[in-house]
Order: structure tokens, then C-alpha cells, then sequence
């Protein structure tokens, strides 16, 4: 079974929106781990305006699962901040200054000499490194040139194909037509991770819906990497009910 990693920004979004310290990301931490969740992510980001640096170091003290942090290395602060505190793994993320969110994976073959650096740095320090990329087989094979031990597959486009096939059931469009070409290009990069001898983990846009699809499709998914939607879902069902509804999925 893939593991479930909670992303915890919107923990700290949502803390910052008042001030103080109120609700505490370590303590959502704690409760998401007790619940079930076999991992916890952050995603801090150079103008610190969700998770900070300081949630990071909090966080490294506490987290008994695996510890994933994603960022763009282009930024020293953020490489000093992983080998600083030293996560289970490292998600290395081509995200802008100012991005609302991830919305692009790594070009790991015009990228590749940066790429080879900063995996060979983070290795040293003992920590697995994922790849963020496009489903793409060259992007897979991109990524294991690079020394990379993981790629992170990015899913938003799964999720608006799979949410597409959903509506256009309802006007007689083949759902499992639909959704088996939303799941395509995913299903044969995950098939070259696996040829390649990657770990494969995959994130964005995933929800109570199109989980299980994609789970049931790629079944040597190692790991999902789940915040907004999670999130969400819990400010409805609660946070340990939405855990185990996740887990379920997977």
C-alpha cells in the first residue's frame, strides 16, 4: 500500500491568517500521526507565508513518520534548511518566487547538471531525494540520470481529466474510457520509474474522488504527498475520520 504523507501548510496558512499560534502545526502533526498518517510534509517557501523555516526545525524535533520537505533548491536558504535539519526526504520542487502553488514539474534532462548537484549534496548528508516531475517517461529517465531516488509524479492534470470524465458520464460519455486516458501518461511514467529503479511518490490536486483510481491503477505507488484537499475534508468529517478515509483510498 502507498503511504499517505500529510501536508500541513494549510495548518500554518490558516495560523497565519490571525497571528499567534493558534492552531499549532506540531500539534496537527502529532494528531495526523496518531491517526494513521505514515508521513508528514511541508512545503515552506522563501517568503515564509504559509509553513516557516521555524515550523521546519519544530517540526524535524517531532515527526516520528517519515519528514518530507519540498522546495525549490535554486534557493540556499532552503538547501541550508534541509541539510540543516536533515528530513527523511527531500521533494525538489521547480516552484517560482510568488507561485500560488506547484504548477510544473522539473525539466530533468536541460536541468540535469544542476539537478545531479543538488541530489549529490543532499545524498552526502544521508537524505532520499524525490525528483518533482511532468508525467513523462523522459522526464523519469531524466531523473534517474540525475541520481535522483524518487520521482514525484505531478497530478493536477490526472485529477482535472478525472473530474472531466465524471461530468461527462452524465451525457454519455464512456467514464472508463475517459478515466483509463486520464490515468495514460502517468501509468507509463510510472512504468519507466519502475524500469529505471525508481521510488515513485505522486502529489497535487488528489482527493477523497480520484484517489483510489490512481492507486488502483499504479499499484507499486510508493508514497502520496496530500495537503488542500485533506485539509478540507476535515474541517467536515474531522481530521482523524478524514485519515482514515484516505488511507482507505489507497
Amino acid at each position: 500500500m502507498a503511504k499517505l504523507s500529510v501536508n500541513i501548510n494549510k495548518i500554518a496558512v490558516l495560523r497565519n491568517s490571525r497571528g499567534g499560534e493558534l492552531p499549532s502545526v506540531t500539534r496537527a502533526a502529532v494528531a495526523a500521526e496518531r491517526f494513521g498518517a505514515q508521513g508528514i510534509t511541508v512545503h515552506p517557501r522563501p517568503d515564509e507565508r504559509h509553513i516557516r523555516y521555524s515550523d521546519v526545525r519544530d517540526l524535524a524535533r517531532i515527526v516520528t513518520t517519515e519528514f518530507n520537505i519540498e522546495g525549490n533548491p535554486v534557493e540556499p536558504s532552503f538547501v541550508d534548511l534541509v541539510l540543516e535539519v536533515r528530513p527523511t526526504q527531500v521533494t525538489l520542487v521547480p516552484d517560482a518566487r510568488g507561485a500560488l502553488t506547484s504548477n510544473a514539474g522539473w525539466d530533468t534532462i536541460v536541468e540535469a547538471n544542476f539537478l545531479r548537484e543538488v541530489t549529490a549534496r543532499f545524498h552526502q548528508a544521508g537524505i532520499r531525494v524525490s525528483v518533482f516531475i511532468d508525467p513523462s517517461p523522459e522526464m523519469v529517465a531524466g531523473a534517474a540520470a540525475v541520481g535522483a531516488d524518487r520521482v514525484e509524479l505531478y497530478t493536477e492534470g490526472y485529477a482535472c481529466e478525472f473530474a472531466a470524465a465524471n461530468d461527462d458520464a452524465g451525457r454519455g460519455t464512456d467514464i472508463e474510457t475517459a478515466r483509463a486516458a486520464a490515468i495514460a501518461p502517468y501509468l507509463a511514467a510510472a512504468r519507466e520509474a519502475q524500469r529505471s529503479g525508481l521510488g515513485l511518490n505522486a502529489g497535487h490536486d488528489f482527493n477523497l474522488q480520484n484517489l483510489r483510481f490512481f492507486a488502483r491503477s499504479i499499484p507499486w505507488l510508493d508514497e502520496v504527498s496530500i495537503g488542500h484537499a485533506l485539509i478540507a475534508d476535515a474541517l467536515y468529517f474531522g481530521l482523524e475520520k478524514t485519515i482514515e478515509f484516505y488511507l482507505e483510498c489507497l
